[in-house]
């Protein structure tokens, strides 16, 4: 099921949405942990604080970023299904990534806080009717957005920076 973009969605938006294309979303939210933790094997506390550029994100503060909108999504999954039309509040990305010293975080215990987040949303998200992908929530920098746009930006979320790690690698090995 397509959902129609709001006029005032962001190119942010409609590019996350082009690198999930025709996949289903629900694949690529199951199959996201499996690959992030075989791309973080072996691989040296150097090799993952090595950002991508001056200003980038190493392969430690994306898993730690994965880790932190596995919360953000997971909230506004349950509240989208649980209430009429709620409020789907944004977040300062590079706020939470500052405040909560994720460039000095444990690259294997956001691995592991991720895969154990995604293994208890993907029940939310795999419960979700035909009914249920029609339910509103207002995002406050978006406005009005579907459960099936959300579990869409979801997935693509996890192929964007699927992408962004496979430069890492290229980077640090």
């Amino acid at each position: 099921m397509t959902t129609p973009i709001h006029p005032g969605t962001t190119t942010y938006v409609r590019d996350t949405l082009d690198l999930l294309g025709d996949k289903d979303p629900l694949a690529v939210l199951a199959e996201t942990p499996a690959w992030m933790a075989a791309r973080f094997e072996g691989l040296s506390n150097v090799a993952l604080r090595t950002p991508e550029a001056d200003g980038k994100w190493s392969m430690t503060q994306v898993m730690a970023h994965l880790t932190d909108t596995e919360i953000a999504y997971g909230w506004r999954a349950r509240i989208m299904l649980t209430q009429h039309h709620p409020p789907l509040h944004g977040f300062d990305e590079n706020a939470w990534m500052t405040r909560f010293a994720c460039a000095d975080a444990d690259a294997s215990e956001a691995v592991h806080a991720f895969v154990a987040l995604r293994q208890w949303n993907m029940r939310v998200w795999r419960c979700a009717t035909d009914a249920d992908l029609k339910r509103m929530g207002v995002h406050a920098e978006r406005g009005p957005e579907s459960f099936d746009l959300l579990r869409r930006m979801a997935a693509g979320h996890d192929l964007r920076h699927r992408r962004q790690i496979e430069r890492l690698l290229k980077i640090v090995r």
